[in-house]
């Protein structure tokens, strides 16, 4: 399973406003009602490891993001991008390391169940997303746990007590990095995932 799909056009979409007068008026389906932006943000760089195919580095130089209720969209201003379903999105993060710019970690699940001997089986894929302004870290990270919260794990049992991990949209904690252990049990989040961050396991 390839978690992220290339696209040559960003989904359809409405701002919450639109959403909220087509609900007024009363809509014959609500279900055909596109999906909601949360967060749009331009002059963003993004990175694989590994590197995902026909995803170029020039692709990832410069794009905009979208955060939007069904998926999670980047587009490249070269014309290309990708799109990401959450429930392959296995931990996001805020990263803020010394000496560089701060930027937006994720885990991508990357499993599959092809047992040929021929296929390379990647079971986890990095991404990075750097916006060029590092403000925009926290609203970014606030609409992708939204976003989160909307597509449950389907593994997940139903009378699961342990509600960590799809806490409130304002009810996130900075983690320091300071108990390691804990840190790598939650979310198998790197070593140098030491300095300042804000992370959301699911």
């Amino acid at each position: 399973m390839v978690s992220a799909t290339i696209i040559t056009s960003v989904p359809s979409f409405v701002t919450p406003e639109q959403h909220s007068d087509i609900v007024r008026a009363t809509p014959g389906s609500f279900s055909d009602i596109p999906p909601v932006l949360r967060h749009k943000e331009d002059d963003v760089s993004v990175t694989f490891e590994p590197t995902l195919e026909q995803f170029t580095t020039e692709d990832g130089k410069n794009g905009t993001l979208y955060v939007i209720d069904s998926t999670l969209v980047f587009m490249s201003s070269t014309g290309r991008g990708f799109q990401i379903p959450y429930p392959t999105i296995t931990l996001h993060a805020i990263s803020r390391p010394q000496g560089s710019s701060p930027f937006m970690y994720c885990q991508l699940d990357e499993g599959t169940n092809d047992a040929s001997d021929d296929v390379e089986d990647v079971d986890m894929r990095e991404l990075t997303i750097t916006p060029k302004n590092p403000a925009s870290l926290e609203p970014i990270f606030e609409s992708l746990s939204h976003c989160a919260s909307l597509h449950p794990d389907p593994n997940m049992p139903e009378d699961d007590d342990d509600d960590d991990a799809f806490l409130a949209r304002n009810n996130f904690e900075t983690f320091t990095g300071d108990d390691e252990k804990e840190l790598s049990e939650v979310g198998r989040v790197r070593s140098n995932f030491v300095n300042d961050h804000r992370y959301a396991p699911y």
